[in-house]
């Protein structure tokens, strides 16, 4: 009889159900204990991960001290509002507020032989009592300290320090020193050290501006270059001019401050204070932030073309006023500079800020340099030139080279009939009724040329009026030059308007 091999398979398996101890009983018994087995694993593995997680918190470093250094050590506390919430407020409010001028500590150079001279520059930007610094001196002085001025001390001896160079001063390492000097008078609530000189005006203000944009609590060196492509070979395009003035964070004093003499011992052969600072911030690996607004001024003659053609940035400083024209024209070199702080206690963000605009039926250009001088000249000159400084200086070498600048320049016209027409700052005011500066201009009467155009010419125009209203937040914005506007006015005056540009508006040809 014959077994198919479907019968043969069916009784295998029908012996396979029926003994017991078969790998099928096994496998029946091992997937009724798997549910169990799942639970324990899960169990065990959530176990481990609580026990790891307490271990991990419990030996790491504080939060606060690895991502917030800055205020690792400011308690919060819990304070009451007024309509009795709960807010989570630091007690030292302090550390979160904008700088201000209180949080600067100024150090300024100057010779005593020259103090009796450049004192009145600093008594026109000095505020007693709500600035700090000190003035350091070589050596002592005749006179007192003064009311307006900042205390004065003289400098640490500095005869232990090697100093090579056949063409510069040992003053130089006196100098240097004048931030780590004045750091280690212990001042407190000190965010931001500001390096300048005897000769230098400072705009305070647009300096609060300026250091507001970068935070204290950083490494910084703040300034800007020379004028003179020249110095800038042969010193550095990475120095900031201490005569225009630099600003070094607190942090970053502290670390210059102990290093600094020893740093000063390795660069014997540097000619000044300005390289020896800059050598000293290469060790450091800080590297120099510029800022424009800062003015060392390296050039002679008259600084009007530079003035009148203001970079779209806040002014800082103007240094070298010995050595430059007096900016207001029949003054003293004082005097022309008190005149500039009238305008710049109406709006020192406006100040000196470059607007342009056309006088379309007339064909001229109009260039306003707010709260300094206004041009007016025939013809169409396009904003890409008018915007570039005239050469009516020379440079540090007096030569009249326009290639020995850092910047662009334009030639002063030698065509009669496009030299300009230039109104000087006679009077500003504020109008409380309109809420605007209200600033005069008077044309500075000397001879022109005669002009053979057929244009009319602008020495029909006695007096400009520019009502602009204060714009503290001008450098809140995006960099932007502000816009000028041709108003109604009668014979032998003008009358313009200068503020924000509209949606839209542009400065066209």
């Amino acid at each position: 009889m014959k077994v198919s091999q479907k019968d043969t398979e069916k009784f295998v398996w029908d012996h396979m159900r029926n003994t017991p101890g078969t790998p099928m009983s096994v496998t029946q018994s091992q997937t009724r204990a798997l549910p169990k087995l799942l639970v324990w694993l899960i169990v065990f593995v959530t176990a481990t991960y609580i026990v790891y997680t307490l271990k991990l918190v419990i030996n790491s470093p504080s939060c606060d001290d690895e991502i917030f250094p800055a205020i690792s050590h400011t308690s919060i506390s819990l304070h009451t509002s007024k309509d009795g919430n709960f807010s989570s407020l630091p007690e030292n409010q302090d550390l979160f507020r904008e700088t201000e001028v209180k949080d600067i500590v100024f150090g300024i150079a100057a010779s005593a032989k020259l103090w009796g001279k450049r004192k009145n520059y600093i008594k026109l930007w000095w505020k007693p009592g709500k600035m700090r610094g000190i003035v350091w001196l070589d050596n002592a002085v005749k006179s007192k300290e003064e009311e307006g001025l900042p205390p004065l001390r003289i400098s640490g001896n500095t005869s232990r320090f090697a100093y090579k160079n056949r063409q510069g001063h040992r003053s130089a390492i006196r100098i240097s020193r004048i931030v780590s000097e004045t750091l280690r008078l212990g001042m407190e609530n000190v965010r931001w050290f500001v390096m300048g000189d005897d000769d230098t005006v400072f705009v305070t203000e647009n300096l609060v501006r300026i250091l507001n944009k970068y935070d204290h609590n950083q490494y910084y060196y703040i300034g800007s270059l020379s004028e003179s492509h020249l110095q800038n070979i042969f010193f550095s395009y990475g120095m900031a001019y201490g005569g225009g003035g630099f600003a070094i964070s607190y942090p970053l004093a502290k670390a210059l401050e102990k290093m600094q003499d020893k740093c000063i011992q390795r660069y014997p052969g540097l000619y000044g204070s300005d390289d020896r600072m800059q050598a000293c911030m290469a060790e450091l690996g800080v590297p120099l932030t510029k800022e424009t607004g800062f003015h060392q001024y390296d050039v002679y003659g008259n600084l009007f073309g530079l003035l009148a053609a203001h970079p779209v940035t806040p002014l800082v400083s103007l240094h070298h006023l010995d050595v430059v024209e007096p900016i207001f024209p029949n003054v003293t070199r004082v005097e022309a500079l008190k005149r500039l702080t009238i305008p710049m206690k109406l709006d020192s963000a406006g100040l000196i800020q470059q607007s342009i605009c056309y006088e379309k039926k007339k064909t001229w250009t109009i260039s306003v340099s707010w709260g300094f001088a206004i041009q007016i000249l025939r013809g169409v000159l396009s904003p890409r030139e008018i915007e570039m400084p005239s050469r009516t200086f020379l440079n540090w070498y007096r030569r009249a080279d326009y290639t020995a600048y850092a910047f662009n320049t334009r030639p002063v016209a030698r065509n009669p009939c496009q030299r300009p027409f230039v109104f000087y700052l006679s009077r500003a005011r504020f109008d409380s009724i309109t809420n605007q500066t209200v600033t005069v201009y008077d044309r500075h009467r000397v001879p022109h040329p005669a002009c053979k155009w057929n244009l009319t010419s602008p020495a029909e125009i006695d007096r400009i009026v520019v009502y602009k209203k204060p714009d503290p937040h001008l450098w809140d914005r995006s960099p932007r030059r502000n816009c000028c506007r041709i108003l109604e006015s009668k014979k032998k005056s003008m009358v313009l308007d200068v503020g924000v540009c509209r949606e839209g508006e542009i400065t066209e040809i």
